[in-house]
């Protein structure tokens, strides 16, 4: 069961965008915007934004995890009411940083779900891991726009987070690029009218590496990603692969159409985003620069359009597009979290969990580049064997698998 991305709307049709730019729908003031992982890359892209326009945003709360001078000064800049560090031992730093700003500080889990039920129009959730389920969850519960940069809800609580937004009434928009171009790309379209929607892949640094070569490839390599700038984890994840086995997880439950109906494709150059096939024989494509701030832009103005100060694109100077097929010999990640999709239930949060544990190994250098991949396959046979994958009625739940399979994953991770 799928849900159309603005699921306010009925019958899974998506709101058609405006030609025109427009306002915030409530033109009479500014939205009224909460950013959960203010000083990570989506985040200050984010906020980037909001500095451009301020008469058209009102900054509600801000939230990091531990970095409490950069919070600071993003608080007091955009005049936040509200300012959280998830890690409460930044709590006291965090106060001094504010001290005679009259912004109202907090700190620790429960704190971060203060701040996204703080009254809000739109809240962007961009915490990344498995920290951001639960804050993400309660902006959801209120109805609120939530502009989705956090894969953890669709990736490990996919169903289970689908359920909350319709029940709420909510409206998810994408931030990921591929995802928001799908999203473009779908406006006015009817499920059964979609064949097929093809997410694109860079392939990373390691595109062109043998599977000899990448059996030595380091941290420093991996970190390199030819067209993106982006938080270590998400870089690794596109270096390896897993990012797009990821997105394609996520793009199942935003979108109305079956696992095999999704797909992706290899295109170099990072300037189109994602295609979407219809019965009739059209494709259509998004396309721009390699800037997060063109989706997050997206996410904030829809259903009109706001400025963004990124890159045009100049076809005629670009020359050529390319794309190929991805190579899952080399990069096994995506094979791994195609087959966690196929089997469904907790599958895809054993997959993420375990994925997160390898990642972090790699850049700690306890384990080779490839055995990301291997770590990740081995902790879900282990789930498998232990009954650990069944379906998810709760967060609860969701929470309660994860932490299982962190500690499979660091039972394996012991082995090496």
């Amino acid at each position: 069961m799928h849900m159309a991305v603005t699921a306010s709307v009925p019958n899974n049709e998506v709101k058609a965008a405006s030609p025109v730019e427009i306002e915030w729908p409530h033109a009479s003031r500014p939205c009224r915007l909460t950013v959960l992982g203010a000083t990570g890359s989506v985040g200050t892209s984010t906020l980037d934004l909001v500095a451009r326009a301020p008469e058209r945003f009102e900054v509600v709360a801000l939230t990091a995890q531990s970095n409490a001078p950069a919070l600071a000064a993003l608080a007091r800049l955009h005049r936040a009411k509200l300012a959280v560090i998830g890690d409460e031992k930044y709590l006291p730093q965090l106060r001094d940083e504010l001290a005679g700003t009259g912004i109202r500080t907090a700190g620790g889990a429960d704190a971060l779900v203060e701040a996204a039920l703080m009254p809000a129009d739109c809240v962007m959730a961009a915490i990344v891991g498995a920290a951001g389920l639960r804050p993400t969850f309660a902006a959801a519960s209120c109805g609120k726009r939530v502009a989705l940069a956090n894969k953890e809800c669709l990736v490990s609580a996919g169903h289970v987070f689908t359920a909350e937004i319709k029940r709420s009434g909510a409206e998810l928009l994408p931030v990921d690029s591929e995802h928001s171009a799908a999203f473009q790309a779908l406006t006015g379209a009817e499920p059964g009218s979609i064949e097929k929607i093809v997410l694109t892949a860079s392939g990373g640094p390691f595109r062109t590496w043998t599977r000899e070569a990448l059996e030595n490839a380091t941290p420093e390599q991996a970190l390199k990603h030819p067209n993106w700038s982006m938080g270590a984890k998400i870089t690794i994840d596109s270096a390896t692969l897993m990012n797009k086995g990821l997105e394609l997880i996520e793009a199942f439950h935003l979108f109305p159409v079956s696992v095999d109906a999704l797909d992706c494709v290899v295109h170099p150059q990072s300037v189109v985003h994602c295609l979407v096939s219809y019965v009739d024989g059209s494709v259509l494509a998004q396309l721009a620069a390699p800037d997060m701030r063109t989706p997050i832009a997206v996410a904030l103005a829809w259903p009109g359009r706001m400025s963004a100060p990124t890159e045009r694109l100049d076809l005629a100077r670009l020359g050529s597009l390319t794309f190929e097929a991805p190579d899952e010999t080399r990069f096994p990640a995506l094979r791994v979290a195609r087959a966690a999709l196929r089997r469904g239930d907790t599958a895809p949060a054993v997959l993420n969990a375990a994925n997160e544990i390898g990642v972090q190994a790699f850049l700690n250098r306890r384990i080779k580049f490839l055995e990301i991949a291997k770590l990740v396959e081995e902790t879900l046979d282990a789930a498998e064997r232990q009954g650990a994958i069944s379906a998810a009625q709760c967060l609860d739940d969701i929470l309660s698998i994860d932490e299982r399979a962190r500690r499979l994953a660091e039972d394996a991770l012991n082995r090496y």
